[in-house]
């Protein structure tokens, strides 16, 4: 995830932009810049790489300015090369600015005001740069807003002006930003970690909001221009916790990621009766010609082509397999033209799911790579890319990716089914509509008291020698990743069965007390699923379900029970995942184990 990082005040800017960005280099970066203004001229300083290339890019042109602003990029357009890096300027040169986030509309903002432009990047950001430059009539702030008006998508910004050496502009909307107010000096940065060694009085700013910095404080307006009071808080986190941000680990920061990377992996793809990516390179007539589908994945990213299975067979209406990358091409897999196949991988770089890859390529198929890296292996070689714009997840245990993997297949379903001709979009509008719903839902299911809930609940596994987790269509599938995640963080023995299985087998394993998560969220199958956890009631087994609001009682036996907000059946599992996280959160974290890094298990999977 991008780092953005700026500085006003009497000190060297350079040294703490760059001491800030340091602080950020946890989140994951490709490339890095900084810039200033020295004798009313910008300069910019970028470099592709660590922040070690930027460093020494510093030593032969240093800003030797008391105000900068500074960034590490997480590529999503363009490659990771230096002119894709930030800063990025206005056609002038005067204005610069960094971003994190994605601006949907840059196309249109492009062919409105900047007709006979040059560009030097392939950025959405640097469309930002001319604009403001297009509105600026001496005022940075009210050009800011002016542009602001007209953008749509998701940003934090720091902007400079050669024309207003004394003053920055930030705003942000739907991606993070932070104000530190200090001693005759303001900061900001995206992540806390790179405030605290210079302040501890932080401001959090809202969406919509516009923050005009000078040495001598700061004004906020929202986009209208109205004046806004925010709240100052005090930050006392220690320096071991900063880099999670207050969280005790990784993973539950990462849990909490999951509202704004649902608003992400979807801005610029959704709309009101419509999905697009204009990105592919895909023909009506080669969509068309698919005669099956296979997806290709291991581990979680394996998990949510099961779900994806479902969706894609219902928009598509072709067969779709799903298999584990490390099986695929050793079955002598029967490809060719009338093949599409998708590559799922958070890393771009998973070993087995690369071979796939080739395999499939060598057969003569479609491809089309789902992954959250920007030029990783994976994304160059596939036919067609669809990035997940999750950011770096550090905790070995996938969270905020696979719920990214999941929307990304959802969102790629409508679009074929669509330019298919065999799914009109615009008579399922109530999808488009749920799957904009989810980051609020999402965030309803972060409360404390929610939370606390699933703590309580997870006290009941602690001591726990086996665990089997149960549903129905695709709440099985959900199943499979709840299983996963308690057996990767807390060494809990988990399987997951289809419900209507138990009685083949598995139902002689229950005994009193014997655990049982049991996923319970689709109409259709609702009925059945109850019946299934009759079974193992009626085997004095321990069942908790989760459920979706409404549903009340699931067995007369039964106490125990999540719920997450009412949604439509289809986007259920996308909310489903977030309390099968917190479950396993809660249960490794009471039995004392390494939940950011699980005994034996590595992050990203590079050998077969």
């Amino acid at each position: 995830m991008c780092g953005i990082v700026g500085y006003i005040g009497q000190k060297s800017a350079q040294d703490i932009v760059l001491e800030g960005l340091h602080s950020l280099e946890y989140r994951g970066y490709d490339s890095a810049g900084m810039a200033g203004i020295m004798d009313g001229q910008m300069h910019v300083v970028k470099e592709a790489g660590k922040l070690t290339a930027l460093e020494e890019a510093l030593k032969k042109h240093p800003l030797d300015t008391n105000m900068a602003i500074g960034h590490t990029r997480w590529a999503t357009h363009g490659r990771p090369e230096r002119a894709n890096a930030h800063p990025h300027q206005s056609a002038d040169g005067k204005i610069a600015l960094v971003h994190n986030g994605i601006i949907e509309n840059y196309e249109e903002l492009r062919d409105r005001y900047l007709q006979g432009e040059t560009f030097t990047s392939n950025t959405d950001s640097e469309i930002v740069a001319h604009v403001i430059a297009h509105f600026y009539q001496g005022d940075l702030l009210e050009a800011v807003r002016r542009t602001l008006k007209e953008v749509r998508g998701s940003y934090a910004l720091a902007i400079i002006s050669a024309d207003e050496p004394d003053t920055m502009v930030i705003c942000r909307m739907n991606s993070p930003l932070v104000l530190g107010v200090g001693d005759k000096e303001m900061l900001v940065a995206s992540g806390v970690p790179a405030l605290l060694k210079y302040t501890r009085e932080c401001i959090y700013l809202e969406n919509g909001d516009l923050a005009k910095l000078t040495t001598s404080g700061y004004d906020i307006v929202d986009l209208d221009g109205n004046p806004c009071q925010r709240e100052m808080v005090h930050i006392d986190w220690e320096d071991q916790s900063a880099e999670k941000e207050g969280y005790d680990h990784y993973m539950m920061k990462e849990i909490h990621e999951q509202p704004e990377t649902f608003r992400r992996v979807m801005t610029g793809r959704l709309h009101e009766d419509a999905v697009t990516f204009k990105e592919f390179t895909l023909t009506d007539e080669q969509i068309q010609n698919w005669q099956h589908i296979d997806i290709v994945a291991c581990g979680t990213a394996y998990h949510s082509g099961l779900v994806g299975k479902s969706i894609l067979e219902e928009t598509l209406q072709l067969p779709v397999n799903v298999e584990v990358a490390s099986e695929f091409r050793y079955r002598n897999p029967r490809l060719d033209a009338h093949s599409l196949v998708i590559l799922i991988s958070q890393s771009g770089e998973t070993a087995d799911t690369l071979e796939a890859l080739r395999e499939a390529k060598q057969r003569g198929a479609t491809t089309i790579a789902i992954t959250n890296v920007v030029g990783s292996a994976i994304s160059r070689e596939a036919d067609q890319v669809l990035y997940l714009w999750a950011g770096p997840e550090i905790s070995v245990a996938s969270t905020k990716a696979y719920t990214a993997m999941l929307i990304a297949l959802y969102l790629l379903a409508f679009y074929l089914g669509d330019r298919a001709g065999r799914f009109n979009l615009a008579d399922h509008k109530d999808l488009l509509e749920a799957l904009a719903k989810l980051p609020d839902q999402a965030e309803s299911l972060l409360t404390e008291a929610k939370k606390e809930e699933i703590r309580q609940h997870s006290q009941a596994l602690i001591d726990a020698d086996h665990l089997f987790y149960i549903g129905r269509g695709s709440d099985w599938a959900v199943a499979q990743e709840g299983a996963l995640k308690i057996k990767e963080i807390s060494y809990i023995h988990a399987e997951a069965y289809a419900a209507g299985e138990l009685k083949h087998g598995t139902l002689a394993l229950v005994t009193d007390g014997t655990p049982f998560v049991a996923i319970a969220l689709q109409e259709k199958t609702f009925e059945k699923t109850l019946s299934n956890v009759n079974e193992v009631v009626a085997r004095k087994g321990r069942v908790l379900c989760l459920l979706k609001e409404g549903h009340d009682k699931i067995s007369d036996d039964l106490d125990k029970r999540i719920f997450i907000p009412d949604c439509l059946d289809m986007v259920a599992p996308i909310l489903a995942a977030i309390p099968l996280q917190l479950l396993a959160y809660y249960t490794a974290e009471a039995r004392g184990c390494d939940i950011d890094q699980p005994r034996n298990l590595a992050k990203s999977v590079t050998v077969e």
